[in-house]
């Protein structure tokens, strides 16, 4: 069979993958964070609600996760889940896209004194993203998100792109506040959507700010597409490179793509996380214990999984 180009390849592709983790897996990961999922409440509808991740948490063995929403700030939504299931580390974050005022470093400096752990650069705004949305052709295998953008879109409620680059190529005031207010308040960046220019501008200028984490989010996304070499760059430049389990099990690139990248960086720099919480995908628990399997089926080492699925991940979230 022919392969499908990174970004085209049809859901059902990998509808018939096993969706269920090893018990092996499952021990493996025992005390990692998913640093990176998307659950109810939500604009869109969601496998799960916060509360009741913290719990299936508990019951598995993970140690917790970051709500990641698109559109606002979840540091008062962790805290909350935080009182509820106190024994789970359920931590908040904040995206820079136009719903919170784009760049805001205001908006970074309330979530920070709210609890939040992450700021992402912008997702559904960067201009990245907008312009690869611009050249999908119907059909395309798309993000949930998309299409909220477009429903907005349709009823006016438009937004522009933001961007963390003036036109002379430098960071704008505003980005290099930003990167000031995560420095002071130890928070963790993470590049978000960002393209090539954007992505290594602000891993530079976020390491002269003394911002202490940096993680280029899943590098093998359509929008992104990092090469090999960029992301060994990136890596060298002292950012985690964040493997997540969507990118591959929903036809974004392919498995042995992603396993390929992550066997260049290594483990010491590498991050799992699962992005999960869509309805049709497998539960969000389950997403650290499955890329395990992968890793393991594809001949890294236990010691490696947990390097990548544990220890980076609660160094992440400052347990």
């Amino acid at each position: 069979m022919a392969a499908v180009p990174c970004g085209q390849r049809s859901r059902s592709v990998t509808a018939a993958e096993n969706a269920t983790p090893s018990l092996r897996a499952r021990e493996l990961v025992r005390g990692g964070v998913d640093v990176h999922v998307h659950i109810a409440p939500d604009v869109v509808e969601r496998r799960i609600d916060d509360v009741g991740l913290a719990r299936r948490c508990e019951q598995v063995g993970l140690a917790g996760f970051i709500l990641k929403s698109h559109y606002t700030s979840t540091a008062e939504r962790a805290a909350v889940v935080r009182a509820v299931v106190p024994g789970i580390a359920a931590l908040g974050a904040l995206v820079l896209n136009r719903a919170i005022g784009g760049m805001n470093p205001l908006a970074v400096e309330i979530a920070a004194r709210e609890g939040a752990r992450v700021v992402w650069m912008p997702t559904t705004d960067s201009l990245a993203e907008r312009e690869h949305l611009a050249h999908q052709p119907p059909g395309a295998n798309l993000p949930v998100w998309a299409k909220v953008q477009a429903e907005f879109a349709g009823r006016g409620i438009d937004s522009a792109p933001v961007p963390t680059l003036g036109e002379d190529g430098k960071l704008t005031p505003e980005t290099r506040l930003v990167l000031e207010v995560v420095a002071e308040h130890r928070l963790v960046l993470a590049t978000g959507h960002l393209g090539r220019e954007e992505a290594f501008a602000i891993v530079a200028a976020a390491g002269d700010a003394g911002v202490d984490q940096v993680v280029v989010t899943h590098p093998d996304f359509p929008a992104q597409s990092f090469s090999i070499a960029e992301q060994l760059e990136l890596a060298g430049m002292g950012a985690w490179i964040e493997r997540c389990f969507t990118t591959p099990y929903t036809g974004k690139c392919s498995w042995e793509q992603w396993i390929e990248g992550t066997r260049a960086v290594g483990p010491e720099r590498t991050i799992l996380s699962s992005d999960l919480g869509q309805v049709k995908n497998p539960p969000v628990e389950d997403g650290l214990p499955l890329m395990a399997d992968r890793l393991l089926g594809a001949g890294f080492g236990e010691d490696d999984v947990r390097t990548m699925a544990v220890a980076n991940t609660r160094r992440l979230a400052g347990l």
